[in-house]
């Protein structure tokens, strides 16, 4: 592959997966929003999709720390304030605070203490299998290559804007929950999302032998989570069937 190269064939590799596996496109969200107010505000149904979202949100926001190949001062300072934007007080509380706020105040049973979200080899055990299944591959594939990063990232600003527009007609003050204000107003998921795919292309710039690795982690990434969100979409079709829905 020619080196001079390798930036737009990794950028169109992305654009296409992007295409194929944009979150918002996925059945859920639609049948989320269509759920029935009376079943929608069921504690133990907000408790459950709590969990699921949290437990995918927390396996990638611990596996950030173990990505590869950003080692020189200047990568890792970037990597930082991509991490400090999910970790840090400094916006008034992390992402992970801030999530189980908003279901709390949605009225969700919340079923495992925020503390407890640490070990991802324990909190598969707290899951379904589905679920189990993302937070596992996260664990695994995250060290290997920038990929999966690169994805998660990429899709984050998508899929939040989904879910808050899906709960939005139930629950209206959705919208002013920090967990979504605070990332919409500050651009903070398209920051990372244009940094995690800059500091990809620097290191295929300088080591074009990741590029194979980094391709297939992307797209087992991007796979894993359009099965994630089906697991969803199964939740809610087990209490709801929608013939209007083509799954």
């Amino acid at each position: 592959m020619q080196t001079q190269n390798i930036e737009q064939i990794f950028q169109d590799i992305l654009d296409e997966l992007y295409q194929v596996y944009l979150p918002s496109k996925h059945p859920f969200f639609s049948r989320l929003a269509l759920l029935p107010p009376e079943q929608l505000r069921s504690p133990d149904l907000l408790g459950e999709i709590y969990l699921r979202y949290q437990a995918a949100c927390h396996a990638t926001r611990v596996m950030v720390y173990f990505i590869p190949h950003l080692n020189s001062p200047a990568l890792r300072e970037r990597k930082l304030k991509i991490i400090s934007d999910d970790d840090s007080w400094q916006n008034g509380g992390i992402h992970h605070y801030q999530l189980s706020q908003a279901f709390a105040n949605l009225g969700a049973k919340l079923t495992i203490p925020d503390e407890d979200f640490g070990s991802l080899d324990e909190l598969q055990k707290y899951l379904d299998p589905t679920t189990a299944n993302f937070v596992s591959l996260v664990q695994n594939i995250y060290p290997q290559s920038l990929g999966p990063f690169c994805v998660v990232e990429m899709f984050a600003y998508d899929w939040m804007q989904a879910l808050m527009n899906a709960l939005a007609d139930c629950f209206p003050f959705i919208k002013q929950e920090p967990y979504f204000t605070e990332c919409f107003d500050q651009g903070v998921e398209e920051r990372h999302a244009q940094e995690a795919i800059e500091l990809t292309k620097i290191t295929l710039n300088k080591s074009p032998q990741l590029f194979t690795p980094t391709i297939e982690g992307a797209n087992m990434m991007a796979m894993a989570l359009d099965q994630f969100w089906s697991g969803l979409n199964n939740l809610l079709q087990d209490i709801h069937p929608h013939p209007c829905i083509l799954l």
